[in-house]
């Protein structure tokens, strides 16, 4: 067994994250960390080339990785009315994860020792977990570590509500323009809708003739392959008038969109982070921006000699109202399209955006609140409050 001070499990965006602050810590001259990094061997066990979007405030960690950042977003409502703005002080950020795993593996080799093995056991210890698997030869694989923070996406507990925030994108090249490289689409309403939730298309384009153009769902399952690409042939040859061009890639996924409660603590000295430890903001599906809180938070704990209990990167208060949203939409109380239509409305663009995913005030978020439906919300709200008291322990 070879012994660390870290093992990380899983080399998505949450491991690599995290594995990037550590050795990032190790070049600056403070206490100086052994690190492991153990992801799949390649093959079927990888998850596929993918795309991460957030957005931020100004000068951001990984700009120089961007494939592409708008600062202008729109929003088409349900009726076909346009709302777009500058998204200042924000600007939306788009990711690959091939450069950003090239980069922060290239970044992290001095510091880090990389193992390709599929981990079959996490065994929990009082002074060092085991980190137990096979190797892409067949050799088995054993790691010590003081602390050990596992990345991979994992069965959610039980909850309420469980959405999906599920989706597949086309990689578009066309003969003439026929994008604004200026400005994104977050949210096209005009699509057909589901009965329960929402569908919306999303538009990322890279320049005047190529986009990445998807079809998304916040619904209970997800949909096979040909029901995306019929849907994706509607979106663009009815909505976009798009009659001519190349699909050159494509990406699909699915992300829980659920009012879990998530602990980050799987033992003593084992922790979950990323997905798995609930950095996803659940009324969204948005997670790299979390997973950037919650690595950064769990590096500067080790850097102080603390335990490294790795928050989740969002606020009570705002998992408690979108779990009020995602039950109201799943329940069919609000019309996803209306709803989401009116909020683009009816408030200042950053406004929202701070909302979903930085330092609102409360002041802030309840003038929000109030340009929704606030009688089926109110109703939801009640219901959700209800089900949270019966679903407490009793107390002693």
């Amino acid at each position: 067994m070879r012994r660390f001070d870290i093992a990380v499990v899983g080399g998505g965006a949450a491991g690599l994250s995290l594995t990037h602050r550590l050795a990032a810590a190790n070049r600056s001259g403070g206490p100086r960390l052994s690190v492991a990094l153990v992801d799949a061997p390649p093959g079927p066990l990888r998850p596929p080339e993918r795309t991460w979007c957030y957005w931020e405030r100004g000068a951001g960690r990984w700009d120089a990785l961007l494939a592409a950042s708008w600062d202008r977003l729109r929003v088409l409502g349900a009726d076909g009315a346009e709302h777009g703005s500058s998204a200042a002080p924000f600007r939306y950020k788009m990711l690959r994860s091939a450069d950003f795993e090239e980069h922060v593996r290239a970044a992290t080799a001095d510091g880090v020792v990389g193992y390709g093995a599929r981990v079959e056991e996490i065994a929990d210890g009082d002074d060092r977990a085991a980190v137990r698997g096979v190797d892409a030869g067949g050799e088995a694989v054993e790691i010590g570590a003081r602390w050990v923070f596992d990345s991979r996406p994992r069965p959610l507990p039980p909850a309420r509500t469980a959405l999906l925030q599920h989706f597949r994108g086309w990689f578009l090249r066309t003969p003439r323009d026929a994008f604004d490289p200026a400005g994104a689409v977050l949210m096209d309403l005009r699509t057909p809708q589901p009965p329960g939730g929402v569908s919306f298309g999303y538009i990322l384009p890279l320049s005047a003739r190529t986009a990445l153009v998807e079809y998304t769902e916040f619904t209970r399952e997800a949909l096979d392959e040909a029901a995306y690409e019929a849907a994706l042939h509607d979106y663009t040859g009815r909505l976009l008038g798009l009659a001519d061009f190349e699909v050159t890639a494509a990406e699909q996924g699915a992300i829980p969109m659920t009012d879990a409660r998530i602990s980050t603590r799987a033992g003593r000295r084992v922790f979950r982070i990323g997905a798995a430890g609930g950095a996803t903001r659940p009324s969204t599906g948005y997670t790299f921006a979390g997973i950037q809180r919650q690595t950064a938070a769990v590096a500067a704990a080790l850097a102080r000699g603390r335990t490294p209990v790795p928050p989740v990167p969002h606020r009570r208060r705002h998992l408690a109202m979108d779990a009020v949203l995602l039950r109201a939409l799943d329940s069919g109380r609000v019309d996803g399209s209306a709803f989401f239509t009116r909020l683009f409305a009816r408030n200042a663009l950053p406004d929202v955006l701070e909302f979903l995913d930085g330092p609102s005030s409360l002041r802030r978020e309840l003038a929000l609140g109030a340009t929704t439906p606030v009688l089926p919300m109110s109703a939801t709200a009640a219901e959700c409050a209800v089900g949270a008291l019966l679903a407490a322990p009793a107390g002693r």
